[in-house]
């Protein structure tokens, strides 16, 4: 019997220790982490009986704001004034769903924080307040994209290439944030499962089709395949490839013909305008597989854009060991189809960085922060992502995209005062049914001389004999126009193109 009291006791000395070093763990030891923890029902709750600083577009619109609320349990409730127009940029602060988008990226700064002091009596006692955040997009022109988008999914990225301002990112499907910010649980919950359900295409509004959902490029990709052949083997820029209506893949009894089954052939200036399939298939297969991959993951495929906003997708070129063994998907890679995939974000990089002379400036979407009493905080310092190419060989794609526009895929699609360089693409979603339907782009700079703006566009899931010419470009049309005439454009106000969509 005493054995067993000994060992009982021995037990309990051991338990009681044990809770005493778990004690001093969490008083001491993890009493910060425990304290600052969003899971800590203290520390949520005083949280949303604080005001969030203001979330501000490139104009002075408020996108997102707390206001008081006169009964609740909480104190302030924040509220998005321009709804789902912005939803996808300004996120939201949820309070059983946490935070996304903006919300999410400088909460730091909207949440109620030290400010620096710039007294010795702030020193002593140190202020709390919040910041605001102001974006670079620009609600006319997510306007003007949410518009040309009603009633059908796709995307609208814009972007500006010369320091990478965002000034346009729509989504369709897209979603409203204030039912998501509502003090009602029953109704958070109601639009948290209506904007994680799919529509009929597969698309969930909460999952930004403009960054987070990738597609063939198609014949877009050309530029970049273009780019290759101009800078890591120029020799084959003046090779005349035969006109082919459908050209055999080596290794296969596959073969790959044009659109409509048409004949096409010559250089590659000869070819980017009319975009021939058959002739960039062949100056692939030239090319090779590690050709095309330097120049794609240069152009940023492969990698996460760095854009300010949780859950950017990077876009994919398969590896040259994938294309090994593989000589029929490295013609389909060098025309955008089989395993390369874009979202509309990297895209719009793609124009952009021809339209910067090579150099692809970091895309991003804030602009500045300030404390509440205007005291600038923090500057966006625009930055470099990706050196695609020379000055030299960008002048060259350039040119071939203005043919593009004046005699190829994209004429008579433009106003010729603005000056527009642009490449069509139309991506089969499936090269094994010939009655697939297609995924429909376009990328464009203007104006090509001095480019100030740089969109891509894209409409995916649409009928066999939709075009990137036909559904793209007049959403590309529009939102050139408008976004020209916002930077200031004389020819885009005194010229303005049909915007019928």
């Amino acid at each position: 019997m005493d054995r067993r009291i000994r060992i009982l006791a021995l037990v309990l000395v051991v338990l009681f220790g044990a809770l005493l070093v778990q004690g001093a763990n969490v008083q001491f030891r993890r009493s910060e982490a425990l304290a600052s923890s969003p899971n800590n029902p203290r520390i949520q709750a005083q949280k949303l009986s604080q005001s969030r600083g203001q979330i501000l577009a490139a104009d002075g619109t408020v996108l997102a704001q707390s206001v008081p609320t006169p009964n609740g349990t909480y104190k302030f409730q924040r509220v998005y004034p321009q709804g789902a127009l912005m939803g996808q940029i300004t996120g939201v602060d949820s309070i059983n769903y946490g935070l996304y988008g903006i919300e999410a990226s400088y909460d730091s700064y909207l949440t109620s924080h030290k400010q620096p002091a710039s007294s010795i009596t702030q020193l002593l006692s140190p202020q709390t307040s919040t910041d605001s955040v102001t974006l670079t997009a620009v609600p006319s022109l997510q306007q003007d994209a949410m518009d040309a988008l009603a009633g059908r999914n796709g995307a609208v990225v814009a972007i500006d290439p010369r320091n990478g301002n965002v000034e346009a990112m729509y989504s369709n499907p897209n979603y409203d944030p204030n039912p998501l910010a509502d003090p009602s649980a029953a109704v958070e919950a109601f639009a948290w499962g209506a904007y994680n359900t799919a529509n009929a295409a597969g698309f969930k509004p909460f999952s930004p089709l403009a960054y987070r959902s990738a597609f063939p490029p198609g014949s877009t990709f050309k530029v970049v395949t273009a780019t290759a052949a101009y800078a890591k083997a120029p020799e084959l820029t003046t090779k005349s490839y035969p006109s082919l209506a459908t050209t055999p893949l080596p290794d296969t009894n596959q073969t790959l013909s044009n659109y409509g089954f048409s004949s096409c052939g010559g250089t590659i200036a000869e070819m980017l305008p009319p975009s021939c399939d058959t002739g960039f298939a062949l100056l692939g297969l030239d090319l090779g597989a590690q050709n095309l991959w330097e120049q794609a993951t240069e152009f940023g495929f492969n990698s996460v854009p760095p854009l300010d906003i949780p859950g950017v997708e990077p876009s994919n070129f398969p590896t040259p060991a994938e294309l090994a063994h593989n000589l029929p998907g490295l013609a389909y890679s060098a025309i955008g189809q089989e395993d390369v995939d874009a979202t509309a974000l990297q895209n719009a990089l793609d124009a952009a960085a021809i339209a910067n002379k090579g150099s692809l400036m970091a895309p991003h979407l804030m602009s500045s922060i300030r404390d509440q009493q205007g005291n600038l905080i923090k500057a966006y310092q625009p930055k470099q992502w990706q050196a695609t190419t020379t000055q030299a060989v960008a002048a060259q794609i350039s040119t071939l995209m203005q043919e593009v526009v004046t005699n190829g895929t994209a004429s008579g699609i433009f106003n010729p005062a603005f000056k527009v360089a642009a490449k069509t693409g139309t991506a089969q979603t499936s090269l094994t049914n010939v009655n697939t339907s297609t995924d429909d782009w376009m990328i464009a700079f203007a104006p090509a001389d001095n480019p100030v703006i740089a969109i891509a566009v894209v409409v995916p899931n649409q009928t066999l004999s939709a075009t990137g010419a036909t559904i793209a470009g007049p959403i590309m049309n529009c939102m050139i126009q408008r976004s020209l005439a916002y930077a200031g454009n004389l020819a885009a106000r005194l010229n303005p193109a049909s915007c019928n969509l």
